[in-house]
């Protein structure tokens, strides 16, 4: 008879093979599959303290980040190419500095792919994926409701922290528009809906309200996050010699100006959002006091 997978490895063991699905493709350049692995590795980061909380756990954290950090620049720099093709068909953006900004982008990145490539040699991936399974097969090895029960509460205390970090960014970035402030909004919405929809996972909910309130305002703020890039490398070539000529220099300024238009109308989305992404967190954080209330009375 096979033996049935326990809830805590299914909880690693997907990500660990979308992981090493995707990285091959990747590192021969497939846009689409660099953003899935990084995804991946991203999610694996904020499952692997919950199932191996120890030294074991940490150490795999920290393999795991080294190769978030490998496969981001290349992947940061793929958004940038692709906002820009999809914004030179406007009829505002001039076609020469788009044209000078994308050869300048294309030769950066086989820079940044055999940079990542580097990196991402260092981390034997199968190695790391047979052993991260083998301990938490070790650890979990005998499924029971009262371990259960442990794990569930475990996730909910981790999106409970999330959402407190989630609304002290909120809180930090107040009405104003900082996209360093904003940045930070992004990430800590991201790490709380990867903590959700592990909780999701191990309490076999269908409901999605709450993520899907996540995933669109990580998606605004995603934008605005892929404007601002693009915007800094506009930036950086206009104080290069590659710009050199006048009409050039005047072209990337009209492109500047595109751009930040775009983040300004984006930042008015988001703070039509926000008071919804309050209502999560308020949502998590009072879901974990309750369910702490109930385990105490049921101690008492």
């Amino acid at each position: 008879m096979p033996r049935r997978t326990n809830p805590s490895e299914m909880l690693i063991r997907q990500q660990l093979q979308a992981l090493t699905r995707a990285l091959p493709a990747a590192q021969k350049g497939d846009a689409h599959l660099l953003h899935e692995a990084r995804v991946a590795s991203r999610r694996l980061r904020e499952r692997l303290p919950l199932v191996l909380p120890n030294s074991s756990g940490r150490k795999f954290v920290r393999k795991v980040r080294r190769l978030s950090r490998a496969l981001g620049p290349a992947r940061e720099l793929d958004v940038a190419l692709q906002t820009l093709d999809e914004i030179s068909s406007a009829n505002d953006v001039p076609s020469a500095a788009v044209a000078k900004l994308r050869q300048l982008m294309r030769q950066e990145r086989q820079r940044l792919y055999a940079a990542m490539n580097t990196e991402v040699a260092r981390v034997d991936v199968d190695k790391l994926r047979r052993r991260a399974v083998a301990a938490v097969r070790k650890a979990h090895h005998v499924p029971t409701a009262a371990r259960h029960s442990k794990r569930m509460a475990a996730a909910r205390e981790r999106a409970a922290l999330r959402a407190i970090r989630l609304r002290a960014a909120i809180d930090n970035a107040a009405g104003l528009y900082l996209p360093d402030r904003l940045h930070d909004v992004r990430i800590a919405i991201k790490k709380m809906r990867y903590s959700l929809e592990m909780v999701r996972e191990l309490s076999g909910s269908r409901a999605m309200a709450r993520i899907a309130t996540l995933k669109g305002a990580q998606d605004l703020l995603g934008r605005m996050h892929d404007l601002e890039v693009l915007i800094g490398r506009v930036r950086a070539v206009q104080g290069s010699s590659s710009a050199a000529n006048l009409r050039l220099s005047a072209g990337l300024d009209r492109l500047v100006r595109r751009l930040e238009t775009e983040c300004r109308q984006i930042h008015g989305h988001y703070m039509a959002h926000r008071k919804k992404l309050l209502t999560v967190c308020e949502h998590s954080v009072t879901a974990t006091d309750t369910t702490q209330t109930k385990t105490q009375s049921s101690a008492a």
